[in-house]
């Protein structure tokens, strides 16, 4: 095993285990709760958008302050608070089911609520990730991460879309929340976190704070592009996703588990492009990477709108599974610079910025799709979806970080000192 290998941390193997049940949760749920709207509620494109919306507008909310509370806070903590809230609010759904009680609103709250606490559990998960691996440890880390939430997408979105068919969607959804208590209790093992720092005798304001992060972020021209570029891949990718539903289950009439299968596609190509990464980057460089992958597999995202039945269908898996390539290995590479190229300190914050941003783009591009969806129809939306995938690379393409090779662990201390 490597010398640096995060595998010998035992509280990265636990975080890691935990992380595995949570996006199993996820990813049984982001089948579940769509088909719940369209197939028990009647729900309408806007409608859909809406609670796709609803999902991730609360790193709108919350997500610049979440950075700074947890910088503040032990992560170990957050964690754990994150993934009973959620296990408690989804277990709402099939209970309210039972009683012939769920409503499309409750299914708004349980949303927006959940996503509240995934803020936390995101900038928690990814703020002590170098504390507990070292930075020389990140690439692999991350790599690993990436990986799982990828077979996450390929086993929990299958399972959901099988679950949905054989069990009916609100019960899939009970899954889920056994999946995060779980989670919760797994992540009691973590023996430590490093403490948060000590409050000094005269407070720095939390509007002080986050600015801080912004700067960090948005000042420097290498994490604004790649913070731009990944918010427009995920812009794209939730007008096309929040349009899928509809499209499989009412226009194409194709059953519930054929949408957890094109899901799945997708979950493989971004599993592969995240075990490439680190193989390529050593190879080529962390940017040239970035920038060859991206004008290489990005346009295949403009094959998604071909989605029809029969052979069509697999040719937009296709293009499918190589747009989440690129998606994959952005995840990893990304992630790894923008988190080496920040000082412990500041590592709350820039993760929850660049939270804001990508998360952001998924509540903005939600509520595009339900309106372009409603007006245009959904033929025209996944067009519009695909063409920001497509086009999602140009920032760090025109940027310093498509010349980038990642610094040496001496030449970065010297570079944030300059700073």
């Amino acid at each position: 095993m490597h010398a640096h290998s995060p595998w010998r941390v035992r509280d990265f193997r636990v975080l890691f285990g935990a992380t595995v049940l949570s996006q199993l949760g996820s990813s049984v749920g982001y089948v579940a709760v769509p088909l719940i709207a369209v197939v028990a509620l009647d729900a309408r494109p806007a409608q859909v958008g809406a609670l796709a919306s609803l999902s991730t507008i609360a790193f709108l909310l919350i997500g610049l302050p979440a950075g700074a509370w947890v910088d503040r806070m032990r992560q170990r903590r957050v964690l754990i608070v994150a993934d009973l809230a959620r296990a408690a609010l989804f277990a709402s759904v099939p209970l309210a089911w039972t009683l012939d009680a769920l409503t499309l609103g409750q299914l708004y709250l349980v949303v927006l609520l959940a996503g509240g606490a995934t803020v936390f559990f995101d900038v928690g998960s990814q703020s002590v990730l170098p504390q507990l691996v070292g930075r020389d440890g990140l690439v692999q880390a991350n790599a690993a991460v990436v990986s799982l939430i990828a077979a996450g997408n390929v086993a929990g979105r299958g399972a959901g879309g099988a679950l949905v068919q054989s069990l009916t969607a609100p019960l899939a959804v009970a899954g889920t929340s056994l999946a995060y208590l779980a989670s919760a209790l797994r992540l009691t093992a973590i023996r430590r976190t490093p403490p948060p720092p000590p409050a000094p005798r005269s407070r720095v304001r939390l509007g002080a704070q986050i600015g801080a992060g912004l700067r960090h972020v948005l000042g420097n021209r290498e994490l604004r592009a790649l913070a731009l570029t990944a918010a427009l891949g995920n812009l794209g990718s939730q007008i096309v996703n929040t349009m899928l539903p509809i499209l499989f289950v009412r226009d194409l009439g194709l059953p519930a588990g054929a949408l957890g299968l094109f899901w799945a596609a997708g979950g493989a190509g971004l599993l592969v492009g995240a075990r490439c990464a680190g193989p390529i980057a050593a190879r080529l460089g962390f940017g040239r990477t970035l920038g060859l992958v991206g004008i290489c597999m990005a346009p295949a995202g403009l094959l998604v709108p071909l989605l029809d039945r029969g052979p069509w269908l697999w040719l937009a898996a296709a293009g499918w599974a190589l747009a989440l390539f690129k998606t994959g290995l952005d995840n990893v590479l990304g992630v790894s610079l923008r988190q080496r190229m920040t000082p412990d300190h500041l590592l709350g914050r820039m993760n929850a910025t660049f939270r804001f941003l990508l998360t952001g783009a998924l509540a903005l591009g939600a509520a595009v799709a339900g309106l372009v969806g409603e007006l245009a129809g959904v033929q025209i939306t996944l067009w519009v979806g695909a063409a920001f995938m497509a086009t999602a690379f140009l920032p760090v393409w025109f940027s310093p970080v498509r010349t980038r090779r990642e610094l040496p662990v001496q030449e970065r201390a010297v570079e944030l000192a300059r700073r």
